[in-house]
């Protein structure tokens, strides 16, 4: 495989563009998913959008990935602090995994400093706006090639 991507979101992403621009600016879901996935074609990735407000599917569709996708990129906004079912699906997943926040996690309130996924993935990105996607897909592109030494 080694080409194809997953890019998982959370709860309330499908709000972009709607909900607190301060913080997560004025981009639609539909437009940085049609920016991920020009990049993704840009690189030579064949990149999948899933986004869900429940944690069960978002639990199925990390365990549906192990055999689909070579990597994983996650943004997953408010259970990064408090789900355990999201971190144990992952830690089995044994491929490339990037950490995302739009905003920066470490730069807001104390409860969101916590992300109970930090430690299990291969990197992560945080506060750089819908640019951390595009950050993501580079990052993990190069991590699938080897190119990140």
């Amino acid at each position: 495989m080694n080409n194809k991507i997953i890019i998982i979101n959370g709860p309330n992403l499908n709000l972009l563009g709607e909900r607190e621009q301060s913080q997560y600016g004025t981009i639609t879901y539909t437009e940085l998913k049609q920016n991920c996935i020009n990049e993704s074609k840009k690189l030579g990735l064949i990149a999948e959008f899933a986004q869900s407000n429940i944690e069960g599917e978002i639990v199925n569709t990390i365990q549906n990935s192990i055999k689909k996708f070579d990597g994983i990129i996650i943004n997953a906004a408010a259970f990064t602090h408090t789900s355990i079912a999201i971190r144990d699906a992952l830690s089995i997943f044994k491929k490339p995994i990037i950490e995302l926040h739009i905003s920066n996690i470490y730069k807001r309130e104390e409860f969101r400093h916590k992300s109970l996924i930090s430690d299990i993935v291969t990197g992560g990105i945080f506060g750089l706006g819908s640019d951390g996607y595009i950050l993501a897909i580079i990052s993990m592109q190069k991590l699938l090639n080897n190119e990140n030494k």
